[in-house]
């Protein structure tokens, strides 16, 4: 080998060593920020195990219970649980699983199917380990964030990724809206449901609640300020309290001259197609046929519009609701009554 080439092959490697240095550097923080996190809210999680008696058919054949299986958060040193509701509606039994290796029963203090949302209670226990709640608002898409749970029953399974979008909208299995959902690409599984997704902190950013089938790297949990407040309605009061109107409604096209001749910003609106005897709906005046385009102060342009308004506003209290009916447009003021369990 020439001298020349000699000392060209050392200068490349004195030039390569600080570049892998930076990487090695840089893959360490990673990790340090990653192991730190888990250390801070690793502990709080927890395995949720359900069971139910199985239905006749089942039980002639010797199946006596169903059982399901999920993740859940302690949210208060005295034992509460935050988890997702399909991981527990419907149980006639609950256990939960702890990182140090105990086994505490459960009993549901409140159950939310419409934000797929339920807070558990451990029996007999204190001082237990929990995580705190991050701002959701706060989060950026591309940020770091990690999720822990039971895929698979699997426990204390870690998996990281980012933000890959924020304000998504979810429709729960009752088919109402979760608004400003995380999407993520930490990996998340059959199991991880009930879990958080923690920031680089280790504090509650997201509860996983749901992963589109056949994708990869498409998964969905419910923002840490929804979380927090349906939690803290659930530990009160045992349930959320949402407006109702009392109609029933489909979105529609809004003809375009209406639209011109009312001044409406809107192609769409919520034709009422029913109004339920005996409601806010009925009371006020609200007729079938009528077109929603208002509510507070949301256009409706949809359903889904209809929803987030009356979300927003509390029981009881008047809420302006404008409808287009035939030539006119009126305001009419409703006073909404709680949204009942089975809608």
């Amino acid at each position: 080998m020439r001298p020349s080439q000699l000392l060209s092959e050392v200068d490349s490697a004195q030039s390569a060593a600080p570049l892998e240095m930076i990487e090695a550097g840089a893959l360490d923080a990673y990790s340090q920020a990653v192991i730190k996190a888990v250390e801070r809210a690793g502990p709080a999680v927890v395995s949720v195990g359900m069971a139910r008696r199985a239905p006749e058919r089942l039980r002639r054949r010797g199946m006596e219970e169903l059982r399901g299986a999920g993740s859940g958060v302690i949210i208060t040193p005295d034992g509460y649980v935050l988890t997702n509701s399909h991981v527990v509606r419907g149980s006639d039994r609950i256990e939960i699983g702890l990182q140090d290796g105990r086994t505490l029963g459960a009993a549901i203090v409140g159950d939310d199917p419409h934000s797929d949302l339920a807070v558990l209670r451990v029996d007999g226990s204190d001082a237990l380990p929990c995580a705190d709640f991050g701002d959701s608002t706060h989060l950026r898409v591309g940020q770091l964030v990690i999720a822990i749970g039971n895929p698979l029953g699997f426990q204390a399974t870690v998996t990281t990724g980012v933000v890959s979008a924020l304000g998504r909208s979810l429709h729960t299995q009752t088919g109402r809206l979760i608004e400003n959902v995380v999407q993520t690409d930490a990996a998340l599984n059959p199991g991880n449901s009930g879990g958080p997704l923690v920031d680089f902190l280790g504090r509650i950013v997201g509860l996983n609640t749901a992963i589109i089938a056949g994708s990869q790297g498409i998964c969905f949990a419910i923002p840490s300020n929804t979380a927090k407040w349906v939690a803290y309605q659930l530990i009160r009061t045992g349930r959320v309290r949402r407006s109702y109107l009392g109609v029933s409604g489909q979105l529609v096209p809004v003809n375009r001259r209406i639209a011109v001749y009312h001044k409406l910003a809107l192609t769409t609106a919520v034709r009422v197609m029913e109004v339920h005897t005996g409601t806010a709906a009925e009371r006020a005046g609200i007729r079938e046929g009528d077109l929603i385009v208002r509510v507070g102060d949301v256009q409706v342009a949809s359903p889904d519009d209809l929803q987030r308004a009356l979300g927003r506003h509390e029981v009881g209290e008047p809420l302006a609701v404008e409808v287009v009916r035939g030539s006119e447009r009126e305001t009419l003021t409703v006073l909404p009554t709680e949204l009942p369990d089975s809608q």
